[in-house]
């Protein structure tokens, strides 16, 4: 598993989130009655999911568990293995490698969860070094939320059309992103994507990228 709930002996908390965790799950499912939307087979897509402290829960564990319907390879990574706790729930989730461990060569794509963890991967050179040779190989690249400010930092958004929560809309323009509000942009093999509302979108376009890589 790649997730844990805590064991926090508040049963109501923890029935809430396993009924968010439904309610994402079915929302996602949603989609599928699109009549151009084909389901992907990733088995042998090798997708890194980079989190830390601060994490947003849905928008870390149902890219995780989508993923790894689809047959990819899904690892954590963050600035150490170990847990880290989201900032809306008593979710942990297990940082599986540090990213000194692995390289952007052992992925095809990275993925980018919102919450608080991105403003903390940022702060890591060694992450920031990860993700900026990841986009610059040419390895989809996909944000949420809070998600773009890592890319931000990266340094490879000049110039490409993006979104991400509104609270960084500013933040992304000093970049040289051209913002837009919108549930999903991609603009070549980077992603970006705005709220847990936006997850389908989100996730139906890493997806497409994936398998066409």
């Amino acid at each position: 598993m790649k997730y844990v709930l805590s064991e926090s002996r508040n049963w109501q908390a923890r029935v809430l989130m396993a009924a968010v965790a439904a309610a994402m799950v079915l929302n996602i499912a949603a989609f599928a009655a699109d009549d151009e939307y084909e389901p992907q087979d990733l088995s042998g897509k090798r997708v890194a999911v980079l989190a830390g402290e601060g994490l947003h829960d849905a928008e870390t564990i149902v890219p995780i568990g989508f993923l790894v319907n689809r047959g990819a390879e899904v690892t954590v990574v963050g600035v150490e293995p170990g847990y880290a706790k989201a900032y809306n729930s008593d979710t942990y989730v297990r940082i599986e490698k540090s990213v000194d461990d692995v390289s952007p060569d052992d992925f095809d794509a990275i993925v980018i969860p919102g919450g608080r963890s991105p403003a903390f991967l940022r702060e890591h050179e060694n992450v920031v070094a990860f993700t900026r040779a990841a986009v610059e190989q040419g390895k989809v690249a996909a944000a949420i939320c809070h998600g773009p400010q890592l890319l931000i930092t990266a340094g490879v958004l000049e110039g490409k059309k993006a979104t991400a929560v509104s609270g960084i809309a500013d933040e992304l323009r000093e970049a040289g992103a051209e913002y837009e509000d919108v549930s999903m942009l991609r603009d070549g093999n980077i992603i970006t994507s705005r709220i847990p509302q936006d997850l389908p979108d989100f996730l139906r376009s890493i997806e497409k990228a994936i398998a066409e890589g």
